[in-house]
């Protein structure tokens, strides 16, 4: 049985390592957010935390979503932004720029 949980505890390693990984290589990235609130923040991301909040710098906010078929707005220059975990619904990030 102790055999059986020190397994366990292995595997959440391994998902953990897999998980800084995979937001490793997002650093940098042009990440695009949907908020709870229906706003749409664009930027590149900077960081996380342990609470899912997001760092994103030269961020940009759109009350209506970018690529919506209403006239498009113009954005709200936010610069740096911290997102709460809490509030984001949805988190594209475009893998193609390097």
């Amino acid at each position: 049985m102790a055999g059986e949980s020190q397994d366990q505890g292995d595997g959440d390693k391994s998902e953990e390592k897999e998980g800084k990984k995979e937001l490793e290589k997002w650093l940098n990235k042009s990440m695009k957010i949907e908020m709870s609130d229906g706003r749409t923040l664009i930027g590149v991301f900077l960081c996380t935390d342990k609470d899912r909040n997001v760092i994103l710098g030269s961020c940009e906010e759109y009350l209506k979503p970018p690529d919506s078929t209403e006239e498009r707005e113009e954005p709200r220059i936010l610069g740096l932004a911290i997102v709460p975990g809490q509030h984001i619904s949805t988190i594209h990030v475009d893998e193609d720029i390097k």
